[in-house]
Protein backbone atom coordinates (compact mmCIF):
# COMPACT_ATOMS: atom_id res chain seq x y z
CA UNK A 1 0.00 0.00 0.00
CA UNK A 2 2.93 2.44 1.20
CA UNK A 3 4.58 1.67 -2.60
CA UNK A 4 1.28 2.54 -3.94
CA UNK A 5 0.56 5.66 -2.76
CA UNK A 6 4.09 6.85 -3.18
CA UNK A 7 3.88 5.83 -6.81
CA UNK A 8 0.63 7.97 -7.11
CA UNK A 9 2.58 10.88 -5.79
CA UNK A 10 5.21 10.48 -8.18
CA UNK A 11 2.73 10.32 -10.74
CA UNK A 12 0.97 13.65 -9.47
CA UNK A 13 3.79 15.67 -9.62
CA UNK A 14 4.90 14.96 -12.44
CA UNK A 15 1.35 16.13 -13.97
CA UNK A 16 1.89 19.38 -12.25
CA UNK A 17 5.37 19.63 -13.54
CA UNK A 18 4.19 19.33 -16.55
CA UNK A 19 0.78 21.77 -16.37
CA UNK A 20 3.48 24.31 -14.91
CA UNK A 21 5.80 23.95 -17.87
CA UNK A 22 2.86 24.82 -20.41
CA UNK A 23 1.32 27.30 -17.72
CA UNK A 24 4.37 30.09 -17.83
CA UNK A 25 4.50 30.32 -21.16
CA UNK A 26 0.25 30.38 -21.93
CA UNK A 27 0.22 32.97 -18.60
CA UNK A 28 2.78 35.48 -20.16
CA UNK A 29 0.81 35.38 -23.48
CA UNK A 30 -1.57 38.09 -24.04
CA UNK A 31 -5.11 37.30 -24.82
CA UNK A 32 -5.26 38.10 -28.58
CA UNK A 33 -1.81 35.95 -28.81
CA UNK A 34 -2.78 32.69 -26.63
CA UNK A 35 -3.66 30.66 -29.61
CA UNK A 36 -0.29 31.55 -31.24
CA UNK A 37 1.22 31.05 -28.41
CA UNK A 38 -0.56 26.95 -27.79
CA UNK A 39 0.67 26.14 -31.01
CA UNK A 40 3.89 24.58 -30.21
CA UNK A 41 2.00 22.36 -27.63
CA UNK A 42 -1.21 21.44 -30.79
CA UNK A 43 1.37 20.99 -33.21
CA UNK A 44 3.49 17.96 -31.84
CA UNK A 45 0.22 16.18 -30.58
CA UNK A 46 -2.04 14.88 -33.51
CA UNK A 47 -4.64 14.26 -29.97
CA UNK A 48 -5.07 18.29 -29.86
CA UNK A 49 -7.78 20.48 -32.24
CA UNK A 50 -8.12 24.11 -30.96
CA UNK A 51 -10.64 26.70 -32.24
CA UNK A 52 -9.83 30.41 -31.76
CA UNK A 53 -11.68 32.14 -29.66
CA UNK A 54 -14.46 34.96 -31.14
CA UNK A 55 -13.02 37.51 -33.74
CA UNK A 56 -15.44 40.25 -33.64
CA UNK A 57 -14.99 43.20 -31.56
CA UNK A 58 -14.97 42.82 -27.54
CA UNK A 59 -17.19 45.76 -27.16
CA UNK A 60 -20.17 44.59 -28.04
CA UNK A 61 -19.96 41.85 -25.41
CA UNK A 62 -19.66 44.45 -22.90
CA UNK A 63 -23.19 44.71 -20.62
CA UNK A 64 -24.22 48.18 -20.16
CA UNK A 65 -24.29 47.74 -16.71
CA UNK A 66 -20.69 49.08 -16.25
CA UNK A 67 -19.30 50.75 -12.86
CA UNK A 68 -21.25 54.14 -12.74
CA UNK A 69 -22.36 54.62 -9.45
CA UNK A 70 -20.30 56.89 -7.13
CA UNK A 71 -18.09 58.35 -10.16
CA UNK A 72 -16.49 61.76 -9.98
CA UNK A 73 -15.90 63.97 -12.88
CA UNK A 74 -13.35 66.08 -10.65
CA UNK A 75 -10.83 67.51 -13.30
CA UNK A 76 -7.56 65.93 -11.36
CA UNK A 77 -9.21 62.59 -11.17
CA UNK A 78 -10.18 62.78 -15.05
CA UNK A 79 -6.29 63.63 -15.68
CA UNK A 80 -5.36 60.91 -13.38
CA UNK A 81 -7.36 58.09 -14.95
CA UNK A 82 -6.17 59.84 -18.62
CA UNK A 83 -2.69 59.24 -17.60
CA UNK A 84 -2.99 55.62 -17.83
CA UNK A 85 -5.49 54.79 -20.09
CA UNK A 86 -4.56 53.38 -23.56
CA UNK A 87 -5.75 56.13 -25.78
CA UNK A 88 -5.24 56.45 -29.34
CA UNK A 89 -4.11 59.82 -31.09
CA UNK A 90 -7.43 61.09 -32.04
CA UNK A 91 -8.57 61.01 -28.24
CA UNK A 92 -5.41 62.54 -27.17
CA UNK A 93 -5.80 65.67 -29.02
CA UNK A 94 -9.81 66.00 -29.00
CA UNK A 95 -9.32 66.56 -24.88
CA UNK A 96 -6.93 69.18 -25.38
CA UNK A 97 -9.27 71.30 -28.26
CA UNK A 98 -10.35 73.52 -25.90
CA UNK A 99 -8.98 76.45 -23.44
CA UNK A 100 -6.94 77.69 -22.41
CA UNK A 101 -5.48 76.81 -25.75
CA UNK A 102 -8.20 76.79 -27.92
CA UNK A 103 -10.47 79.54 -25.62
CA UNK A 104 -12.99 80.43 -28.72
CA UNK A 105 -15.41 78.70 -30.88
CA UNK A 106 -13.44 80.26 -33.89
CA UNK A 107 -10.12 78.61 -32.53
CA UNK A 108 -11.38 75.52 -31.96
CA UNK A 109 -13.03 75.26 -35.14
CA UNK A 110 -9.52 76.06 -36.66
CA UNK A 111 -7.92 73.69 -34.26
CA UNK A 112 -10.13 70.60 -35.06
CA UNK A 113 -9.79 71.23 -39.02
CA UNK A 114 -5.94 70.93 -38.20
CA UNK A 115 -6.60 67.71 -36.27
CA UNK A 116 -9.15 66.42 -39.28
CA UNK A 117 -5.96 67.08 -41.96
CA UNK A 118 -2.78 65.57 -40.48
CA UNK A 119 -1.68 62.72 -42.07
CA UNK A 120 -0.06 59.33 -40.82
CA UNK A 121 2.50 60.96 -39.86
CA UNK A 122 0.97 63.64 -37.95
CA UNK A 123 1.89 66.53 -40.09
CA UNK A 124 -0.78 69.08 -41.22
CA UNK A 125 -1.41 68.62 -44.88
CA UNK A 126 -5.11 71.05 -45.37
CA UNK A 127 -6.06 72.94 -48.00
CA UNK A 128 -6.02 76.61 -45.27
CA UNK A 129 -6.85 79.05 -48.07
CA UNK A 130 -9.80 77.25 -48.55
CA UNK A 131 -10.75 76.82 -44.86
CA UNK A 132 -9.67 80.56 -44.60
CA UNK A 133 -12.68 81.71 -47.45
CA UNK A 134 -15.29 79.49 -46.32
CA UNK A 135 -15.15 80.54 -42.57
CA UNK A 136 -14.02 84.28 -43.35
CA UNK A 137 -11.01 83.99 -41.28
CA UNK A 138 -7.39 85.16 -42.50
CA UNK A 139 -4.76 82.85 -43.36
CA UNK A 140 -2.63 85.04 -40.56
CA UNK A 141 -5.48 84.17 -37.99
CA UNK A 142 -5.39 80.26 -39.09
CA UNK A 143 -1.73 79.88 -38.44
CA UNK A 144 -1.25 81.94 -35.34
CA UNK A 145 -4.22 79.13 -33.82
CA UNK A 146 -2.54 76.34 -35.84
CA UNK A 147 1.40 77.45 -34.10
CA UNK A 148 -0.56 76.51 -30.37
CA UNK A 149 -0.08 72.86 -31.66
CA UNK A 150 3.41 73.60 -30.51
CA UNK A 151 1.92 73.29 -27.06
CA UNK A 152 -0.08 70.07 -26.89
CA UNK A 153 0.79 66.40 -26.78
CA UNK A 154 2.05 64.68 -28.45
CA UNK A 155 4.54 67.36 -29.14
CA UNK A 156 5.22 67.94 -32.95
CA UNK A 157 2.13 67.21 -34.06
CA UNK A 158 -0.02 69.66 -36.37
CA UNK A 159 3.26 71.18 -37.83
CA UNK A 160 3.49 71.46 -41.57
CA UNK A 161 6.82 69.43 -42.11
CA UNK A 162 9.77 67.78 -39.95
CA UNK A 163 11.63 71.21 -39.35
CA UNK A 164 8.82 72.56 -37.95
CA UNK A 165 7.74 69.79 -35.86
CA UNK A 166 11.47 69.84 -34.51
CA UNK A 167 11.03 73.70 -33.56
CA UNK A 168 7.89 72.73 -31.71
CA UNK A 169 9.44 70.18 -29.75
CA UNK A 170 12.66 72.28 -29.22
CA UNK A 171 10.73 74.62 -27.49
CA UNK A 172 9.05 72.23 -24.85
CA UNK A 173 13.01 70.85 -24.48
CA UNK A 174 14.85 72.17 -21.51
CA UNK A 175 17.58 73.41 -23.22
CA UNK A 176 20.64 76.57 -22.29
CA UNK A 177 19.65 79.68 -24.18
CA UNK A 178 22.74 79.66 -26.03
CA UNK A 179 22.09 75.97 -27.50
CA UNK A 180 18.78 76.89 -28.03
CA UNK A 181 20.28 79.79 -30.87
CA UNK A 182 22.29 76.86 -32.21
CA UNK A 183 19.69 74.28 -32.37
CA UNK A 184 17.55 76.88 -34.52
CA UNK A 185 19.94 77.31 -36.96
CA UNK A 186 20.49 73.41 -37.46
CA UNK A 187 17.16 72.72 -37.56
CA UNK A 188 16.40 75.45 -40.23
CA UNK A 189 19.92 73.18 -42.03
CA UNK A 190 19.30 70.18 -41.24
CA UNK A 191 20.68 68.98 -44.83
CA UNK A 192 24.17 70.72 -43.42
CA UNK A 193 24.12 69.53 -40.03
CA UNK A 194 27.77 68.64 -39.53
CA UNK A 195 28.75 71.97 -40.84
CA UNK A 196 28.15 72.84 -37.43
CA UNK A 197 30.06 70.20 -35.55
CA UNK A 198 32.74 72.56 -34.58
CA UNK A 199 30.50 74.48 -32.60
CA UNK A 200 30.82 74.94 -28.93
CA UNK A 201 27.23 73.75 -28.33
CA UNK A 202 27.06 71.19 -30.97
CA UNK A 203 27.10 67.77 -29.00
CA UNK A 204 24.67 69.26 -26.13
CA UNK A 205 21.79 70.32 -29.27
CA UNK A 206 22.76 66.80 -31.35
CA UNK A 207 22.15 65.17 -27.71
CA UNK A 208 18.53 66.71 -27.72
CA UNK A 209 17.82 66.40 -31.09
CA UNK A 210 18.35 62.88 -30.51
CA UNK A 211 15.25 62.80 -28.29
CA UNK A 212 12.76 64.12 -30.28
CA UNK A 213 10.06 62.23 -32.22
CA UNK A 214 10.40 61.56 -35.66
CA UNK A 215 7.49 61.63 -36.84
CA UNK A 216 5.99 63.02 -34.35
CA UNK A 217 2.70 60.59 -34.26
CA UNK A 218 5.46 57.35 -34.02
CA UNK A 219 4.23 56.34 -30.78
CA UNK A 220 0.42 56.18 -31.85
CA UNK A 221 1.64 54.18 -34.93
CA UNK A 222 3.24 51.27 -33.08
CA UNK A 223 -0.51 50.57 -31.20
CA UNK A 224 -1.58 49.13 -34.64
CA UNK A 225 -3.03 45.65 -32.70
CA UNK A 226 -6.64 45.71 -31.37
CA UNK A 227 -6.40 45.05 -27.24
CA UNK A 228 -8.62 42.31 -26.33
CA UNK A 229 -9.07 42.52 -22.17
CA UNK A 230 -8.62 39.91 -19.85
CA UNK A 231 -11.10 40.56 -17.66
CA UNK A 232 -14.40 42.93 -17.55
CA UNK A 233 -15.27 44.76 -14.63
CA UNK A 234 -18.76 45.71 -14.22
CA UNK A 235 -21.37 47.29 -11.98
CA UNK A 236 -23.89 44.73 -10.47
CA UNK A 237 -26.95 46.80 -8.64
CA UNK A 238 -27.58 43.51 -6.23
CA UNK A 239 -23.49 42.51 -5.78
CA UNK A 240 -21.93 45.56 -6.26
CA UNK A 241 -18.71 45.85 -8.32
CA UNK A 242 -18.09 42.00 -10.22
CA UNK A 243 -15.39 40.93 -12.38
CA UNK A 244 -15.18 38.49 -15.10
CA UNK A 245 -13.38 36.53 -17.20
CA UNK A 246 -13.33 37.44 -21.07
CA UNK A 247 -13.31 33.86 -21.73
CA UNK A 248 -15.53 34.35 -24.99
CA UNK A 249 -11.75 35.32 -26.73
CA UNK A 250 -9.94 32.00 -25.07
CA UNK A 251 -9.52 29.09 -27.95
CA UNK A 252 -10.78 25.84 -27.03
CA UNK A 253 -9.11 22.70 -27.00
CA UNK A 254 -10.85 19.25 -28.36
CA UNK A 255 -8.99 16.13 -27.21
CA UNK A 256 -10.03 12.72 -29.68
CA UNK A 257 -10.91 10.61 -27.05
CA UNK A 258 -11.56 7.55 -29.88
CA UNK A 259 -8.17 7.56 -31.21
CA UNK A 260 -7.85 4.12 -32.50
CA UNK A 261 -4.22 2.96 -31.73
CA UNK A 262 -3.60 2.46 -27.86
CA UNK A 263 -0.17 2.57 -26.93
CA UNK A 264 2.61 4.09 -25.21
CA UNK A 265 2.89 7.54 -27.45
CA UNK A 266 -1.05 7.99 -27.62
CA UNK A 267 -1.31 7.43 -23.85
CA UNK A 268 1.73 10.31 -23.46
CA UNK A 269 -0.15 12.52 -25.83
CA UNK A 270 -3.72 12.43 -24.00
CA UNK A 271 -1.67 13.11 -20.58
CA UNK A 272 0.14 16.10 -22.35
CA UNK A 273 -3.25 17.38 -23.96
CA UNK A 274 -5.10 17.07 -20.07
CA UNK A 275 -2.32 19.31 -18.99
CA UNK A 276 -2.63 21.93 -21.40
CA UNK A 277 -6.28 22.38 -20.62
CA UNK A 278 -5.47 22.03 -17.19
CA UNK A 279 -2.77 25.07 -17.94
CA UNK A 280 -5.16 27.11 -19.09
CA UNK A 281 -7.47 26.69 -16.79
CA UNK A 282 -4.99 27.72 -14.48
CA UNK A 283 -4.14 30.95 -16.47
CA UNK A 284 -8.15 31.65 -16.30
CA UNK A 285 -7.66 31.16 -12.67
CA UNK A 286 -4.28 33.41 -11.67
CA UNK A 287 -5.72 35.99 -13.86
CA UNK A 288 -9.28 36.47 -12.31
CA UNK A 289 -7.72 36.18 -8.90
CA UNK A 290 -5.03 38.76 -9.98
CA UNK A 291 -7.98 41.24 -10.48
CA UNK A 292 -10.09 40.63 -7.79
CA UNK A 293 -7.38 41.54 -5.75
CA UNK A 294 -6.19 44.49 -8.08
CA UNK A 295 -10.21 45.59 -7.49
CA UNK A 296 -9.87 45.06 -3.79
CA UNK A 297 -6.99 46.92 -3.81
CA UNK A 298 -7.74 50.18 -6.45
CA UNK A 299 -11.43 50.28 -5.21
CA UNK A 300 -11.44 53.85 -5.14
CA UNK A 301 -10.13 54.20 -8.79
CA UNK A 302 -13.41 51.88 -10.28
CA UNK A 303 -15.55 54.20 -8.61
CA UNK A 304 -14.08 57.07 -9.77
CA UNK A 305 -11.20 58.05 -7.64
CA UNK A 306 -7.49 57.92 -8.21
CA UNK A 307 -5.30 55.14 -8.55
CA UNK A 308 -3.33 54.13 -5.36
CA UNK A 309 0.22 52.91 -4.14
CA UNK A 310 -0.01 49.00 -4.53
CA UNK A 311 3.33 47.48 -5.27
CA UNK A 312 4.05 44.12 -7.22
CA UNK A 313 5.11 42.56 -3.94
CA UNK A 314 1.47 43.12 -2.34
CA UNK A 315 0.28 40.55 -4.93
CA UNK A 316 3.53 37.99 -5.01
CA UNK A 317 2.90 38.23 -1.46
CA UNK A 318 -0.87 37.18 -1.02
CA UNK A 319 -0.20 34.39 -3.93
CA UNK A 320 3.15 32.73 -2.83
CA UNK A 321 4.76 33.62 -6.46
CA UNK A 322 8.21 35.96 -6.89
CA UNK A 323 7.63 39.47 -7.70
CA UNK A 324 9.22 38.62 -11.27
CA UNK A 325 5.97 36.18 -11.85
CA UNK A 326 3.64 38.25 -11.38
CA UNK A 327 5.31 40.96 -13.19
CA UNK A 328 5.27 38.65 -16.22
CA UNK A 329 1.85 37.33 -15.57
CA UNK A 330 0.20 40.94 -15.87
CA UNK A 331 2.19 42.05 -18.80
CA UNK A 332 -0.07 42.71 -21.76
CA UNK A 333 -3.14 42.51 -20.03
CA UNK A 334 -5.86 44.43 -20.04
CA UNK A 335 -9.07 45.01 -17.91
CA UNK A 336 -11.71 47.04 -19.50
CA UNK A 337 -14.04 48.98 -17.14
CA UNK A 338 -16.21 52.16 -18.15
CA UNK A 339 -12.95 54.83 -17.21
CA UNK A 340 -11.62 52.83 -20.72
CA UNK A 341 -9.74 49.51 -21.25
CA UNK A 342 -6.69 49.42 -19.05
CA UNK A 343 -3.50 48.08 -18.65
CA UNK A 344 -3.18 46.19 -15.32
CA UNK A 345 0.33 47.10 -15.16
CA UNK A 346 -0.99 50.13 -15.00
CA UNK A 347 -2.46 49.28 -11.52
CA UNK A 348 0.75 49.66 -10.00
CA UNK A 349 1.82 52.79 -9.46
CA UNK A 350 5.78 53.64 -7.85
CA UNK A 351 4.99 54.08 -4.70
CA UNK A 352 7.48 57.31 -3.70
CA UNK A 353 6.66 55.83 -0.24
CA UNK A 354 4.46 53.24 1.83
CA UNK A 355 1.48 56.36 1.91
CA UNK A 356 1.89 58.72 -1.08
CA UNK A 357 1.25 57.87 -5.18
CA UNK A 358 2.56 59.73 -7.93
CA UNK A 359 -1.50 60.28 -8.13
CA UNK A 360 -1.26 62.57 -4.95
CA UNK A 361 1.89 64.38 -6.22
CA UNK A 362 0.51 65.08 -9.59
CA UNK A 363 -2.42 66.38 -7.87
CA UNK A 364 -0.23 68.50 -5.56
CA UNK A 365 1.78 69.81 -9.04
CA UNK A 366 -2.09 70.71 -10.86
CA UNK A 367 -2.48 73.10 -7.60
CA UNK A 368 0.75 74.99 -8.00
CA UNK A 369 0.48 75.68 -11.48
CA UNK A 370 -3.19 76.92 -11.17
CA UNK A 371 -1.63 79.71 -8.17
CA UNK A 372 1.72 80.19 -9.86
CA UNK A 373 2.61 83.85 -11.38
CA UNK A 374 1.59 84.00 -14.45
CA UNK A 375 4.53 86.71 -14.58
CA UNK A 376 7.05 84.17 -13.61
CA UNK A 377 5.85 80.99 -14.01
CA UNK A 378 7.28 78.32 -11.51
CA UNK A 379 10.62 76.22 -12.91
CA UNK A 380 10.74 72.34 -12.22
CA UNK A 381 13.36 73.08 -9.82
CA UNK A 382 10.92 75.20 -8.25
CA UNK A 383 8.34 72.02 -8.20
CA UNK A 384 10.90 70.02 -7.16
CA UNK A 385 12.10 71.66 -3.83
CA UNK A 386 7.85 72.37 -3.14
CA UNK A 387 7.23 68.84 -3.51
CA UNK A 388 10.12 67.25 -1.32
CA UNK A 389 9.13 70.05 1.03
CA UNK A 390 5.54 68.67 1.23
CA UNK A 391 5.89 65.18 1.35
CA UNK A 392 9.26 64.80 2.74
CA UNK A 393 11.05 62.28 -0.04
CA UNK A 394 13.85 62.93 -2.35
CA UNK A 395 13.26 63.07 -5.67
CA UNK A 396 14.90 64.02 -8.91
CA UNK A 397 14.16 67.01 -11.71
CA UNK A 398 13.37 64.44 -14.68
CA UNK A 399 10.57 63.07 -12.66
CA UNK A 400 9.16 66.00 -12.15
CA UNK A 401 9.22 66.90 -15.91
CA UNK A 402 7.80 63.30 -16.59
CA UNK A 403 4.77 64.40 -14.49
CA UNK A 404 4.02 67.66 -15.98
CA UNK A 405 4.24 66.60 -19.40
CA UNK A 406 1.61 63.41 -18.31
CA UNK A 407 -0.35 66.26 -16.99
CA UNK A 408 -0.20 68.02 -19.99
CA UNK A 409 1.28 71.23 -18.64
CA UNK A 410 3.73 72.78 -20.19
CA UNK A 411 7.47 73.82 -19.12
CA UNK A 412 8.26 77.14 -17.03
CA UNK A 413 9.33 79.44 -20.43
CA UNK A 414 6.49 77.98 -22.28
CA UNK A 415 3.97 78.81 -19.71
CA UNK A 416 4.89 82.09 -19.69
CA UNK A 417 4.60 82.35 -23.57
CA UNK A 418 0.89 80.97 -23.09
CA UNK A 419 -0.29 83.69 -19.97
CA UNK A 420 1.21 86.13 -22.53
CA UNK A 421 -1.21 85.06 -25.18
CA UNK A 422 -3.90 85.55 -22.80
CA UNK A 423 -4.63 81.47 -23.08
Amino acid sequence: MGALRQTQSVENKHKLSNTLRNWLPILHSSLSDLSETMSPFVESNPLVEVESGYEEDFEKKIPRKVISRGVSNSRTEQIEALTIQKRTLLDVLDEQLEAPLFPTPSSQKIARFVVENLDENGYYEGNDAAFCEKNDVSLESFDKVRLRFAYIEPVGIGARNLKESFLFQLDNADVSDDAYSLAVKIINDLENIYAYSNEKRFSDVMRVLSTFKNPPSIEYQEESAQIIPDLIVFFNEEEGIEVKLNDSYYPTIKIDMNYAVQNEYVTQKMKEAKSLIDALDMRKATLYKVGLMIVEYQYEFFTGGAIMPLTLKTLADEFGHNPSTISRAIANKYIACDRGTISMKDFFTTAIDEDISNAAIKEFLIGLVKKENRAKPVSDMKFLALIEEEFKVKMVRRTIAKYRKQLNIAGSSERKKLYKLGV
